[in-house]
């Protein structure tokens, strides 16, 4: 298996599909729009014929992999070796508000750790990718995490879950002591492209919970080859199916850390 030859691959796939979403966006039918577990949480027929198109593409591209999405347009085939994890549009809401923050996000992954990720912003056309034990790139040039050394210097996102309202007061609470140490929080409302920013320093850090392994599994590998870290809200590794994440630079993630640990847990 040769990981580059199929970035590559991948990356044309999703640029391709991107300006199927894009056009689609230009003369949407708002009528099509459907509601999924709650009133927020919406799909598209867009939504749906992208991971098709994506599903089919990445089948034939590395057959041997199974598959995660979110739309559900092929049977959820896990396999134990490697699996595609696919959001055929992180940003559904936005996309149809005509609010220009929409991606395409896809990994690879083996053995649910990801060996590939993609992140394509579709309007900016700026696609973030890296392989494991390579660098991290937007549109083909590096990138690393920011070098900003306080939480009191950086500027984070976030994003708010549809349902499990329970815990919205502690999350509050962290939100509350963040805007008071921090340069402030922006709510981009995509999971991929937040972690994308992260990636190239646009942004320090970024946590969030009631996330989905398609929200994310694309945007961590390129964190973490970008040089920045990856954790969940205990500071394990149970990001990608635990549903919390907490990404930031190296300076940045301890603080971050530990006022996540102090109100969640």
């Amino acid at each position: 298996m040769n990981l580059k030859d199929i970035e590559r691959n991948v990356i044309g796939v999703c640029q391709e599909v991107g300006e199927f979403i894009y056009t689609e966006g230009s003369n949407f039918d708002l009528t099509r729009i459907e509601q999924k577990d709650g009133f927020a949480n919406l799909v598209s027929y867009v939504d749906k014929e992208a991971e098709r198109r994506l599903v089919k593409a990445f089948h034939e591209i590395f057959p041997e992999a199974g598959f995660i999405t979110e739309e559900g347009t092929v049977e959820q085939s896990k396999s134990n070796e490697y699996n595609w994890i696919i959001d055929p549009l992180d940003g559904t809401t936005n996309f149809l508000h005509g609010l220009p923050i929409y991606a395409i996000s896809v990994a690879l992954t083996q053995r649910d750790k990801p060996i590939l990720g993609v992140v394509y912003h579709i309007v900016r056309k700026e696609c973030f990718h890296a392989i494991e034990d390579g660098n991290a790139y937007c549109n083909d040039k590096i990138i690393h995490v920011s070098a900003v050394p306080t939480l009191q210097e950086s500027l984070l996102a976030t994003g708010f879950p549809y349902y499990h309202f329970d815990k919205r007061d502690k999350y509050l609470d962290i939100i509350k002591e963040f805007l008071e140490h921090s340069h402030g929080i922006r709510r981009l409302g995509s999971a991929a492209i937040d972690l994308a920013y992260v990636a190239c320093g646009r942004i320090e850090g970024y946590f969030e919970y009631n996330l989905n392994a398609w929200d994310v599994a694309g945007g961590v590998i390129i964190v973490r080859q970008a040089g920045g870290i990856v954790t969940d809200f205990k500071g394990g590794d149970d990001f990608l199916f635990g549903g919390e994440l907490c990404a930031a630079n190296k300076n940045v993630h301890p603080e971050m850390l530990d006022l996540v640990k102090r109100k969640w847990n």
